[in-house]
C-alpha cells in the first residue's frame, strides 16, 4: 500500500509553531508519499454526540465529518499536529478523536480493523522547557493508538510560544529531519508488559 499521510492540524492559529514543525518534518518525506493536510479550525466538526447505545449509526456522506472520515480511512499514517493546550491536545483534536468513537460503531466502516496496523504520530509545540509537561498529550495519542491496534511513532516536540519561535529550536528541527523515517512500534498501553 502506498503511504498516505494525513496531517490533522489542531491549532486555533494558522501557521503556528506546531504547524511549522509538522511542515518541516513533512518536507523530509519521499516525493512518492502522498500528503493530505486538513486544518480543523477551517473544517470544524460539530459537537460530538455519543450515540454509543443507540441503533442508528450511519456513515456520514457530506460536510466536514465525512471529509475527516474519508481522509482518515484513506491514510496509512495519521499525524496529529496539536499545540499543547492545558497539557493535552487541543479542543479541535479532542473532538476529532471523539468522532472515532462514533466511527467505531458504524457497522459498514469496520473502523477499528481498518485502522489497525496503521501509524499514529504526533507533533506539538509547547512553551515549557520541561518536556515532561507534554506527557498527557503523548499518553492520549499513545493510548488511542493502542486501543485501535495502531502503531505509534511518538511525538515530535518543539519549543515555541510566539509565532515562529519553534524555528529557533535547533534540536526540534534536527529531530524533524528523521522523525518520520523511524520504524514505529505497535502501540501498547502503559500497563502492558513485554
Amino acid at each position: 500500500m502506498t503511504r498516505r499521510f494525513l496531517f490533522v492540524l489542531g491549532s486555533s492559529r494558522s501557521d503556528g509553531n506546531t504547524e511549522l514543525l509538522a511542515r518541516r518534518a513533512a518536507e523530509q518525506l519521499p516525493e512518492a508519499v502522498e500528503q493530505h493536510w486538513i486544518d480543523l479550525a477551517a473544517h470544524p466538526l460539530p459537537d460530538f454526540e455519543d450515540l454509543r447505545h443507540d441503533s442508528d449509526h450511519v456513515r456520514p456522506t457530506e460536510g466536514n465529518v465525512a471529509l475527516l472520515l474519508d481522509a482518515t480511512l484513506a491514510a496509512t499514517d495519521v499525524v496529529i499536529a496539536s499545540p499543547l493546550y492545558w497539557y493535552s491536545v487541543s479542543a479541535h483534536v479532542k473532538r476529532y478523536l471523539d468522532y472515532w468513537s462514533g466511527w467505531l460503531r458504524t457497522p459498514e466502516l469496520d473502523f477499528k480493523a481498518t485502522m489497525a496496523g496503521r501509524t499514529l504520530w504526533g507533533v506539538t509545540a509547547l512553551a515549557h522547557e520541561e518536556r515532561e509537561v507534554a506527557d498527557p498529550l503523548v499518553g492520549t495519542l499513545n493510548n488511542s493508538a493502542a486501543y485501535m491496534g495502531m502503531r505509534f511513532g511518538g511525538v515530535l516536540l518543539g519549543n515555541g510560544s510566539k509565532p515562529g519561535d519553534v524555528l529557533n529550536d535547533a534540536e526540534a528541527l534536527a529531530r524533524a529531519k528523521t522523525f518520520f523515517a523511524q520504524e514505529a512500534p505497535l502501540a501498547r498501553f502503559p500497563y502492558e508488559t513485554d
